[in-house]
């Protein structure tokens, strides 16, 4: 990081004081800021002012800066950040060391392809090192990190609050990053006031006729480093200050500054810099020899001294730096191609022979087809591939592509490029990589490849127009060709394109059709989860029949459990659904497949508030929509989202249900997924009924019913009965509600799913005339196990309430005083306060209930209280929530109070119903 001068730092009062009270409060927490801003803005003297203000107040500073030349290492950011504190790493356990480790490089061992734990290792590293003093990580220019990196400080970004550790990170505008998702506070770094510019440019070039510094003050609007080097170049020699012409783009004005200052260099400095702007390295050596090999005259070190008198770059320790990451862009943009390319056959020579980064020159300085250099090319993407360096992969294989010798080779390295950009979350990159291919992928096979890459991100949910129907005759060619996994993977696609958008019916039966020709055994869990997620009703026998019996042979396997969870809440089957689920995710975790991790705590957090088990549910939810957002799954993290609100309307909290409804809705409405749609309008449904409004509520909650709705989902619509039919009651729309139950009972005919059965056992009783209505409910409750507590007290609820209409007071008590026990023991306020109405209205006096001091506990206090109370250790929730051991400590420290407890044992008896959900999930 190029050290700062005081001037620098004109007019950013605002900016350092914010820096200067984040410092000031580390000692209490940390956090993250993440300061944004074109490129010269001033974001570099920002933070080695923030640097410098911390060294001097006690606190230890850790540096990375984003180097053009490493971005295709994997964690070569995070190396130069943590190696100052490499000793604490034989502090770490084992399974963290040996991780942390393999990312550095310390011992050569695989480097790890997922984040996730190498941040997790990182943080605790972290957070031991903090131990001995505060810690301020500063990382410049994000932009140029290596992705791993990236994604490893994004992560620690959201971790940092109970740590002394501030991290300071400066992104460019413009330029995408992991950071950009993670929500931390931004602080917007923006161009100068004029007061500040003039006193910039004042002390830059004092000596400025009038005139000259009043078209630079116009031209730079504020920009510090336009203001600086345009000062430079007006008052050095040539042109006598700026172009008074018309306006031109910022970036074009400094390459216009950059370049211009190369003109009165030598001929051989010149030479040296453009080697050094096309190379992959900083190397001295290296730059001199390819730069000797450019011209008739040899070059030396010397050469260098005019462009570092001129400010153009540093040099030291063998190195060389350019002083500004402009200045590489706009000598290369600046020169033409044939030089460019003359450049790299130089550098080709220079390097290592045989290794990648010869053939990335050799490839940079070609033009033709040569086979057998998009051969070595491909080599080079399976080897960063194996290092988990997908980036450098994908850019390695579409060279490899554009210098191929046919187009058949051509397009199948394409297509390995656009799926191996889709498994890392690149998919700005699919939508090219695919445009590219398809000329070139003409096979059969390459066909259904290339349309299954199209519709992978998301589910397909971005571009629909590859239905479920048209991945079905892709999944039948692959078949057809023996690509029977291939043919499994499209059919699963298709399949999940009946949950997240409705393709019609004949598109469903074929994907069940075509299941039912795959070679798969009637309890294998993919089988179950496309036919589940097809058709829902018409498969509902067959996917509960064959669930419990796959559920026991996929112990202890995560990938499978994860399917089957999927699969039992699609036929209402929660109760396995949240098991399966949550013993899959752990699993997940541990194999890296945050992915999939996500999905299933998706399935567990919407089985959980289905049965309101809401203590386990809260940070379920939460997890799995924070997790969703980590790994770019921004319909799931739509539906965690829709999730919460169902859960906060539970809960009795109406504002913070419609704030996250409508969120979830505005990610979700542009594409039509439903699932997202229909559980808002469910959770707004239960907020307005929680609230005594059941007339919206019921029409919040009748679109989930209407096939012309996009909430219209076909699955979840049936195990919202309940709620429709108590709205229905509370507002004089029987008739109404009674067609919706009727189509339901005639689908109930199809299936055997214990969801829509307690659905339509509650909303026949609910909708009978007086002369049925007492046997119905009676049957109801017989019907409905304890198990089945939130079900069973709305029940008891609607029988009270019939019971009093019908003047018989004393037998409604029972069931209410029943009711009211179940509600508050669920926490679900709004049904227990109307419970607490019913028992006055009865003549019983019922006392309100008085929050739990769990209640009072924050999301992440509840994740580790509740994890404690089932006898996991610090270090094992901390492997669990990807926070250090310290941070749940903290935790620890704070629940402790709250709860009114001195010890972990009595958390069990804060937290008594984890020991029960698994209890009852297992009948």
């Amino acid at each position: 990081m190029v050290a700062s001068h005081p001037h620098d730092l004109f007019g950013r009062e605002k900016e350092t004081g914010c820096l200067h009270e984040k410092i000031g409060a580390l000692r209490n927490g940390g956090g993250a800021v993440l300061l944004r801003g074109e490129p010269g803005i001033g974001k570099t003297a920002l933070l080695e002012w923030a640097a410098s203000h911390a060294s001097e107040n006690g606190v230890r500073v850790l540096g990375a800066v984003g180097v053009e030349s490493e971005a295709l290492l994997p964690f070569a950011g995070l190396h130069q950040l943590v190696y100052p504190v490499r000793s604490f790493v034989a502090q770490l356990p084992a399974a963290r060391r040996d991780v942390l480790e393999g990312a550095l490089g310390v011992r050569g061992s695989t480097v790890p392809n997922d984040p996730f734990p190498v941040a997790l290792s990182a943080l605790d590293l972290l957070a031991r090192a903090a131990a001995h003093s505060p810690l301020l990580l500063v990382i410049d220019d994000v932009h140029r990190l290596d992705r791993a990196s990236a994604e490893v400080f994004a992560l620690l970004a959201r971790r940092l609050e109970s740590e002394p550790v501030l991290l300071l990170a400066a992104l460019r505008d413009g330029c995408p990053s992991p950071l950009d998702a993670t929500g931390i506070p931004e602080l917007a770094v923006g161009p100068l006031s004029a007061e500040a510019s003039a006193a910039l440019v004042d002390v830059r070039a004092p000596e400025l006729p009038s005139s000259t510094r009043a078209v630079l003050l116009r031209e730079a609007a504020g920009h510090p480093l336009a203001l600086t080097e345009l000062a430079a170049t007006a008052a050095g020699p040539g042109p006598a200050g700026p172009a008074a012409g018309p306006w031109t783009p910022m970036s074009l004005r400094l390459q216009d500054a950059f370049t211009g200052r190369l003109h009165p260099l030598p001929c051989s400095t010149r030479r040296l810099l453009l080697v050094a702007a096309c190379d992959d390295r900083s190397s001295l050596p290296e730059i001199l020899r390819a730069a000797s090999l450019q011209g008739p005259e040899r070059v030396v070190a010397s050469d260098l001294a005019p462009a570092i008198a001129a400010g153009l770059l540093e040099a030291g320790d063998g190195t060389v730096r350019f002083r500004h990451p402009l200045m590489p862009s706009a000598i290369r943009q600046s020169t033409p191609a044939d030089r460019r390319r003359a450049v790299h056959a130089a550098l080709a020579r220079c390097v290592p022979a045989g290794s990648d980064r010869q053939t990335w020159h050799e490839a940079a300085a070609t033009t033709r087809p040569d086979e057998h250099l998009a051969v070595r090319l491909d080599e080079a993407a399976h080897r960063a591939r194996r290092r988990g360096d997908a980036d450098a992969s994908v850019k390695a294989l579409e060279q490899a592509a554009r210098l191929s010798g046919d187009t058949a080779r051509g397009g199948e390295r394409l297509l390995r490029a656009a799926a191996q950009a889709a498994d890392a979350g690149r998919h700005h990159l699919v939508a090219r990589l695919l445009e590219a291919a398809e000329p070139w992928a003409t096979a059969p096979g390459q066909r259904a490849r290339l349309q299954w890459i199209k519709g992978s991100p998301e589910d397909g949910m971005r571009d629909v127009s590859e239905g479920a129907a048209a991945l079905t005759r892709l999944a039948r060619t692959a078949l057809a060709e023996g690509q029977g996994d291939l043919a499994v993977s499209i059919l699963a696609s298709a399949a999940q394109r009946c949950f997240w958008s409705e393709p019609g019916p004949a598109a469903r039966h074929g994907i069940v059709a075509l299941a039912d020709e795959l070679p798969l055994s009637d309890t294998d869990p993919s089988l179950l989860s496309i036919i589940a997620h097809a058709q829902p009703i018409d498969c509902g026998p067959r996917v509960v029949s064959g669930l419990r019996r796959a559920a026991a042979q996929a112990a202890a396997d995560p990938r499978a459990e994860r399917l089957l969870g999927g699969a039992a809440l699609m036929v209402g089957e929660f109760a396995l659904a949240r098991t399966l689920s949550r013993t899959s995710a752990p699993g997940l975790r541990a194999e890296g497949r945050l992915g999939l991790a996500a999905r299933a705590w998706g399935v567990q957090a919407w089985s959980g508030a289905q049965s309101a088990q809401l203590t386990s549910t809260v940070p379920v939810a939460e997890e799995a929509t924070r997790l969703a957002r980590d790994t770019g799954q921004t319909y799931l993290h739509a539906l965690g989202l829709a999730t919460e609100a169902r859960v906060a309307a539970l809960r009795g909290r109406p504002e913070r249900a419609l704030e996250l409804a409508g969120e979830a809705e505005r990610i979700a409405l542009p594409v039509a997924a439903r699932p997202v749609l229909a559980t808002v309008q469910l959770a707004r449904g239960l907020a307005a009924m929680g609230a005594g409004r059941f007339h919206e509520a019921y029409g919040h909650l009748r679109r989930m019913h209407d096939p012309g709705d996009p909430a219209h989902q076909t699955a979840l619509r049936c195990y919202a009965l309940i709620e429709l039919t108590d709205a229905a009651v509370h507002c004089g729309e029987r008739d109404s509600a009674r067609s919706v139950v009727d189509e339901m009972a005639r689908a109930a005919c199809r299936t055997s799913s214990p969801g829509m059965r307690r659905g339509l056992a509650y909303a026949r009783a609910a909708l009978a005339n007086d002369t049925d209505a007492e046997g119905l409910f009676r049957a109801a409750l017989d019907d409905a196990p304890r198990t089945w507590a939130f079900d069973r007290a709305r029940l008891q609820l609607a029988y009270g309430q019939w019971l009093r209409r019908q003047r018989r007071a004393m037998d409604s008590r029972e069931q209410l005083r029943a009711a009211e026990d179940a509600f508050d023991a669920l926490g679900t306020v709004p049904w227990a306060n109307r419970a607490r109405q019913e028992l006055l209205a009865s003549g019983e006096f019922s006392r309100r209930r008085e929050p739990a001091a769990r209640d009072r506990l924050t999301r992440q206090e509840s994740q580790v209280a509740r994890m404690a109370a089932e006898g996991l250790t610090n270090r094992e929730i901390a492997e669990r929530l990807y926070l250090s051991p310290r941070t749940v400590s903290t935790h620890l420290h704070r629940v402790f109070p709250k709860l009114g407890i001195s010890s972990r044992a009595a958390l069990a008896s804060v937290f008594p119903e984890r020991r029960t959900e698994y209890h009852d999930a297992s009948r």
